[in-house]
């Protein structure tokens, strides 16, 4: 029989089969650090309309309250890093994540597979997988398990890679070997994501006004855009890359290699002018199994002419 070091070498494996970058391993347990941290963000509003971010408080904190017997959190990330480039510098930009099918789609598929990966190798494993859409805080324990540094502008970067990918949870009941040594952070002095954010939204170094970042405005905001951004988004109409293009971590990302990323055909070479004249007909064909998906067609026309 195997020991736990075994185990986490075994999955560890197989996470990079399936195409992660990095995978590592924390004991599930509460978030003592985060917890006031959370609360006085909730407190200061910065999470604009995503009221979500109030619910499952104690949840979000401690993943033993997630799934039943929680011993360990698996850490996983995706890269999505591409150096293609919409055609036309002048049409609305999207965000280098969404350019191909929605990474929850391609990511739980995966997760899905470790685990039944896990089941056959190791024996009874019960848990569930998370990809962004439960109140898990998949960048705290990805710091925790020694992925990376939690960055200036609230994004988990690597020393090797940067920060273009995605992170993923499996949560399950098993004891494994832990990853211990989370990464010193090596923003040092620089500012330069502070410095370049279009709309002011990282308000302190570590702390993000999620109400002003352009990615809120143009998905989560349900509402008109407010007209104080008129001007400042830099011409996003779904997400923004601006703060981590200009990290100088970023310098060490690597393409991804990952087909479900690729971008429709046509996505690229849309010039500003058929942006502004784009139908329900073409969004529907265009962003068929996108993350785009989600702002619906009248949130991304919303978002085009308030760039106009």
């Amino acid at each position: 029989m195997l020991n736990r070091a075994e185990y986490s070498k075994l999955i560890k494996a197989e996470a990079k089969r399936l195409g992660f970058m990095f995978c590592g391993i924390a004991r599930a347990g509460f978030l003592e650090d985060e917890a006031p941290r959370l609360e006085a963000w909730l407190k200061a509003g910065r999470h604009g309309e995503m009221q979500y971010m109030e619910n499952y408080f104690d949840k979000r904190l401690d993943p033993r309250l997630l799934v039943d017997g929680a011993k360990s959190v698996i850490s996983m990330a995706l890269n999505y890093y591409t150096d293609e480039k919409q055609a036309d510098p002048s049409a609305p930009k999207i965000s280098k994540y969404a350019y191909g099918t929605d990474y929850h789609t391609v990511i739980k598929d995966k997760l899905k597979q470790l685990l039944q990966f896990m089941q056959d190798n190791i024996g009874e494993v019960g848990g569930r997988a998370f990809v962004d859409s439960a109140p898990v805080l998949d960048k705290a324990w990805a710091k925790k398990a020694g992925l990376g540094w939690i960055g200036k502008n609230t994004n988990l970067i690597n020393q090797r890679s940067g920060s273009f990918f995605f992170l993923a949870e499996l949560i399950v009941d098993i004891d494994l070997e832990y990853d211990i040594e989370p990464t010193a952070d090596h923003c040092g002095t620089c500012t330069r994501c502070i410095d370049a954010c279009p709309t002011e939204a990282i308000v302190a170094p570590y702390v993000v006004d999620g109400s002003r970042c352009i990615s809120y405005l143009t998905i989560e905001l349900k509402n008109e855009l407010p007209q104080e951004f008129k001007g400042q988004n830099n011409d996003w109409m779904f997400g923004c890359d601006v703060c981590q293009d200009v990290c100088p971590w970023n310098k060490f990302s690597v393409l991804h290699n990952e087909p479900a990323f690729k971008p429709h055909p046509d996505l690229l070479g849309i010039s500003k002018k058929e942006w502004e004249d784009i139908t329900e007909e073409t969004f529907q064909k265009l962003f068929k199994g996108s993350a785009v998906k989600r702002t619906k067609f009248a949130g991304l026309k919303r978002n085009i002419d308030f760039i106009k």
